[in-house]
């Protein structure tokens, strides 16, 4: 149907013929105005060609996420503090003028009332040893503290790859259900034409067809909740790539493929023991607290300051200079040495008990998140092979007996919307049983990335 001129008629025209329809033939008017519904409302998610990939979110999050540069400079400023903790102080260098015997300011070499003058310049330089062993130990200190944050970049990173995959997978799980919701309007859209049917042939009431009508228009609302969920993670996702939150991403993720996860527990628990960042953190902390303990104990060895003074006299006198070497006594260990050791030996068990705490949640972590995995893995293996076939062949059923006369049209309906929540909680759950996977590899200190091995 065109207009004249070659224009083709608009919604607004296609109203108003199915409006000036409705009198004649109410039934064909509630059958066109939901297709038209449809046509106009069930219009495709906005996407670019292409799709994303993880593995290149991934790439682009470790490269460009604050997080990370935050970490990395924090454990690049520690890094450069550990020279300055094992130099030495810096020396001490005094000029000076003695003048003695007279009111005259300057009288280096001067005779004064017919005696030489007793005046004379002076340099001296001094330089602070400490006690041997003292200066290893500081930089063994600083170089553990700058080993731990470096572990902490590891766990950040991590924690990024996991929020990465988390947030892809459900933005994946939103495109699918956005998919599954349309799939599943054409068969509320084949109930709605046995009610239409049956309304047509007088056998059924004009009621059943709205009431088909609504869940269909029900289905295309939760649809538009969808839309505007990938909205809100394609934000949270920009935010983790280290995007402005506002702009599109522009492509749908990747169809996900089930894949076998085949490492146990134990064997994740193992390996997080030695590749955990936050333990290998925790473990680097308790090895600077050792240090310092040794550092504490050596506070009871005194320092020295060696310092060595020439005096330049005037050319009648011989010149003279002197060596000196200071020694600090801790006379007061009680108040300060002793107590020094005491506070140094308690930090010592606080990060031991730290790094088993630390190991104990992590194995709780993981053995959490396996189970969830596996409980996931039997929910969809229950929906797969049980639920859904037998939901289908219900609503099929149901659908065929409607059509006869045999089932109410509320009966059918019931039937088609737990078939579409059964199929709605198997891609949760297989959304589910990816993020718990992401959160074990985080966990346990697994990168699956080359680039995140770097």
């Amino acid at each position: 149907m065109r207009r004249r001129g070659g224009v083709r008629p608009s919604y607004q025209d296609w109203r108003t013929l199915l409006t000036r329809a409705v009198g004649f033939f109410p039934a064909a008017a509630l059958f066109f105005i939901g297709l038209l519904a449809v046509l106009f409302t069930a219009m495709p998610v906005p996407a670019s060609e292409g799709e994303l990939k993880l593995q290149s979110l991934i790439g682009e999050a470790l490269k460009s996420n604050p997080e990370i540069h935050v970490s990395e400079a924090k454990t690049t400023a520690a890094e450069h503090r550990i020279p300055q903790v094992k130099s030495l102080a810096d020396p001490m260098v005094m000029l000076g003028y003695e003048n003695e015997g007279t009111d005259s300011l300057y009288t280096f070499n001067k005779d004064t009332k017919g005696m030489p003058a007793a005046s004379r310049w002076m340099l001296s330089y001094s330089q602070m040893l400490p006690y041997p062993g003292k200066r290893a130990l500081k930089g063994e200190m600083a170089t553990q503290d700058a080993e731990s944050l470096k572990a902490l970049v590891g766990s950040v990173k991590l924690n990024i790859i996991a929020r990465v995959k988390e947030l892809y997978y459900d933005l994946s799980l939103a495109y699918t259900t956005i998919d599954l919701l349309r799939d599943k309007t054409a068969l509320f859209a084949r109930t709605e034409d046995a009610a239409l049917a049956r309304y047509a042939s007088g056998v059924g009431p004009q009621q059943e067809v709205l009431m088909a009508q609504t869940e269909k228009y029900m289905l295309l609302e939760r649809e538009e909740m969808e839309k505007q969920k990938i909205k809100s993670l394609e934000a949270m996702l920009n935010a983790a790539l280290g995007r402005d939150g506002s702009l599109p991403l522009g492509a749908r993720p990747e169809k996900l493929f089930y894949v076998p996860y085949g490492k146990g527990v134990e064997e994740l628990i193992k390996k997080s023991q030695d590749n955990n960042p936050l333990i290998k953190s925790r473990e680097k902390m308790a090895a600077g607290a050792a240090a310092k303990v040794q550092m504490a104990k050596k506070e009871f060895y005194p320092d020295f300051t060696l310092g060595g003074t020439y005096f330049a006299k005037p050319p009648q006198y011989p010149d003279m200079w002197n060596i000196t070497a200071t020694v600090n006594i801790p006379l007061y260990y009680k108040n300060k040495q002793e107590q020094g050791v005491l506070e140094a030996e308690s930090s010592l068990l606080e990060t031991k008990k730290d790094v088993e705490a630390t190991k104990l949640m992590v194995s709780s972590s993981l053995r959490d998140n396996h189970s969830m995995v596996k409980t996931a893995e039997t929910l969809m293996a229950l929906y797969k092979d049980g639920l859904i076939p037998k939901a289908y062949q219900d609503f099929e059923l149901s659908l065929a007996g409607y059509t006869t006369g045999k089932v109410e049209a509320i009966t059918v309906i019931t039937r088609l919307k737990a078939l579409i929540d059964y199929e709605l909680l198997y891609q949760g759950q297989f959304v589910q049983r990816e993020k718990g996977i992401a959160r074990l590899e985080a966990i346990a200190g697994i990168m699956d990335y080359e680039m995140g091995a770097k």
